[in-house]
C-alpha cells in the first residue's frame, strides 16, 4: 500500500515545479494587508499619509519642546478620527478594525497623537454616547467630533491608580446640584479640555459627571518635567466645592462598570497603536542596518544584528495578527475585556522590547531626535503603564485562566 501511495504521489507532481512566491515586504511578512477589506485599507492609508505629511515633519520639535501640536486638531477632526467608532451625532460610525488601524498609524507618528485621539473618542465621547442622556449627547458629541470641544477623562487619583475603587473624589447631592471635591492625576488632554468626564463617589455609588471648563471650583494644572509623552498634555484636575447641575450626571451607569468599560475602549486602541510605534522603530532599524557601515560592511550583515531584526519582525507579525483578530471579535460583538487585556499587555510589552532593540542597533545615534527610536521608546514607557499596568493586565488574564482572583 505504501508503494502505491508513493507512486500516485509521484505521478501527480507537475512536470515543472512552481517558482517560490515573491517575499512580501519586511513589515508585512504574513501578508496581513490581504486580510483587510478595501475600506479598512483606505482608512489606514489615509491616516498613514496624514502622519507622513503633517506629523512626522514637526513631532520631534514638539517632543523636544514639550508641546502638543494643537494646530493639527482641526485636520484630525476633518479626517473624521474623533469618535470615529461611534454612531451618530456627527461621528463617522466606522468599524472597530478601522479605528484600530487609525490608532496604529497615529502612533507610528507619536504616542501623544494617538493618546489625544483615544482619550477624545474612547474616554470622553464614549461614556457620553453610551451612558448619557439624549440632551447630553446632542450638546457635546457633535462639537467633540468636530474638534470644537476637547474632552478628558478623570478617573486616576494621586493615591489610587490601579485601584480606582479606592478613589477619594466625592460628589455630594445638594438640592438640584452635586458638589464635587477631589483631585484627579495623570489626565491626558486635561489642560486643554473644554469638557471633563469625571468619576466620583456619590451616595449611591460611583457616578460619572460631565464638567465644563469654567465651572467654579474646577481648575487644572499641567504635569511638567516629563521625559515621556512630551508631545502630549498631561494634567491634574482639581475640584474644590465644584457645584454642577444634577443633569450633568451620566444616568446610564453606576459603579466601576462605567469607567472600566471606557478603559476597555481605550485599551483596545492601545493594542493597535503600540504596533504602529513598533513598526516605526523596526523600519528605521532595518534602514539603518543596511546603510550603517562598520568593519567595511553594512552592520545588517552581522549575525547579531540579523537576530535582533528577526525577533522584532516576528513579534510585529504576532502583535498585528492579535490586534486584527481582536478587532474582528469586537466588530462581531464578541470581544471580552480579558481578550483586550491580553492584547494590550502583549503588544505594548513587545513594542517596548522592539524599541529597545532598535536603540541598540542605532548605537549612540539612537538617543537623538534625528531618529524616532528614543522618542518612541520613552513614550512606550508611559503606554506600558497607563490604562492598566502590565502587572494589572497579567492578573486579569491570570484570573480568567484560573478562576482565582489575585487582587484581594
Amino acid at each position: 500500500m505504501a508503494d502505491t501511495i508513493s507512486e500516485r504521489s509521484t505521478q501527480s507532481e507537475p512536470a515543472t515545479k512552481h517558482a517560490e512566491p515573491a517575499l512580501p515586504p519586511a513589515t508585512d511578512l504574513y501578508q496581513i494587508d490581504g486580510l483587510l477589506r478595501e475600506d479598512e485599507r483606505l482608512v489606514r492609508d489615509t491616516v498613514r499619509a496624514f502622519v507622513r505629511e503633517r506629523i512626522l515633519p514637526v513631532i520631534g520639535e514638539h517632543f523636544e519642546a514639550g508641546t502638543f501640536p494643537k494646530e493639527l486638531i482641526p485636520d484630525i477632526a476633518g479626517l473624521g478620527l474623533l469618535g470615529m467608532h461611534l454612531e451618530g451625532y456627527g461621528c463617522a460610525g466606522l468599524s472597530a478594525v478601522c479605528y484600530g488601524l487609525a490608532c496604529q498609524e497615529l502612533e507610528a507618528g507619536d504616542s501623544g497623537l494617538r493618546s489625544f485621539v483615544s482619550v477624545q473618542g474612547s474616554l470622553a465621547m464614549f461614556p457620553i454616547w453610551k451612558y448619557g442622556t439624549e440632551e447630553q449627547k446632542r450638546k457635546y458629541l457633535p462639537k467633540m467630533a468636530a474638534g470644537e470641544f476637547i474632552g478628558c477623562f478623570g478617573l486616576t487619583e494621586p493615591d489610587f491608580g490601579s485601584n480606582p475603587s479606592g478613589m477619594r473624589t466625592t460628589a455630594r447631592r445638594d438640592g438640584d446640584t452635586y458638589v464635587l471635591n477631589g483631585t484627579k492625576m495623570w489626565i491626558t488632554n486635561g489642560g486643554i479640555a473644554d469638557v471633563a468626564v469625571v468619576w466620583a463617589k456619590a451616595e449611591d455609588g460611583i457616578r460619572g459627571f460631565v464638567v465644563e471648563r469654567g465651572t467654579a471650583g474646577f481648575t487644572t494644572s499641567d504635569v511638567t518635567h516629563k521625559i515621556s509623552l512630551r508631545a502630549s498634555v498631561t494634567s491634574e484636575l482639581h475640584f474644590a466645592d465644584c457645584r454642577v447641575p444634577a443633569e450633568s450626571m451620566l444616568p446610564g451607569v453606576r459603579g466601576l462598570r462605567g469607567p472600566l468599560s471606557c478603559l476597555d475602549e481605550a485599551r483596545y486602541g492601545i493594542a493597535w497603536g503600540a504596533n504602529g510605534a513598533a513598526r516605526a522603530c523596526f523600519e528605521a532599524a532595518v534602514d539603518y542596518a543596511k546603510s550603517r557601515v562598520q568593519f567595511d560592511r553594512p552592520i545588517g550583515g552581522f549575525q547579531l544584528i540579523q537576530q535582533k531584526l528577526t525577533m522584532m519582525a516576528t513579534e510585529l507579525v504576532k502583535a498585528q495578527l492579535l490586534a486584527l483578530q481582536l478587532g474582528r471579535l469586537k466588530d462581531a460583538g464578541q470581544a471580552h475585556s480579558v481578550q483586550i487585556s491580553l492584547a494590550k499587555r502583549n503588544n505594548v510589552r513587545e513594542a517596548l522590547k522592539t524599541a529597545r532593540e532598535a536603540r541598540g542597533i542605532f548605537g549612540a545615534n539612537g538617543i537623538t531626535l534625528e531618529y524616532p527610536i528614543s522618542r518612541h521608546m520613552n513614550n512606550l514607557e508611559s503606554v506600558y503603564t497607563y490604562e492598566g499596568t502590565d502587572e494589572i493586565h497579567t492578573l486579569i488574564v491570570g484570573q480568567a485562566i484560573t478562576g482565582l482572583s489575585a487582587f484581594s
